[in-house]
């Protein structure tokens, strides 16, 4: 992996970030009217947590945006050229980090139908559908997070009821 740094956006990203959501390759075709004039806005930026991964060279390489109010990933994108280099995995562990730091049980995600077996092999489980609404004219995969599964050894939550409950 490319040298990384992971830092929490500014309002001065704002560009940047809104022209890698709307350059993604993965929002061509049928679904370019989901990114068709949106915009990352500085207010939104500095509401939120958004982090973005920056090249050593000062590029960025991809972002998330974390709804803390409604335990939902908002935004995540790597872009294209930094595909495969374990970026958006960087930016999940990050996220899940923040997520529990924040004491969140879960984190939902409404995922890009084409990014679900992402989302699945970095520890989302599929829990549902979200139907078609305004622009977006496709069904969409809703995944959950679970923060309070083990990792690492480490005893959480859900382990120590789980252990109650069998005693």
């Amino acid at each position: 992996m490319p040298d990384i740094t992971l830092r929490r956006a500014t309002a001065d990203d704002s560009k940047r970030l809104t022209r890698l959501v709307r350059t993604s390759s993965a929002y061509a075709g049928a679904y370019a009217p989901m990114v068709a004039g949106y915009q990352v806005g500085g207010s939104y930026i500095e509401h939120h947590p958004v982090y973005v991964a920056v090249g050593a060279d000062g590029r960025v390489l991809g972002f998330y945006a974390l709804l803390l109010d409604e335990a939902e990933l908002d935004l995540a994108f790597v872009a294209d050229e930094a595909q495969g280099l374990g970026i958006g995995r960087m930016l999940v562990e990050h996220m899940i980090g923040q997520g529990r730091a924040a004491g969140l049980e879960s984190i939902r995600v409404v995922a890009h139908p084409p990014a679900e077996e992402f989302y699945l092999r970095t520890g989302a489980r599929r829990t549902g559908t979200v139907r078609p609404t305004g622009r977006i004219h496709w069904e969409r995969p809703e995944l959950h997070y679970d923060l309070t599964a083990t990792t690492g050894g480490t005893t959480t939550t859900a382990d120590t009821a789980t252990t109650a409950g069998a005693a």
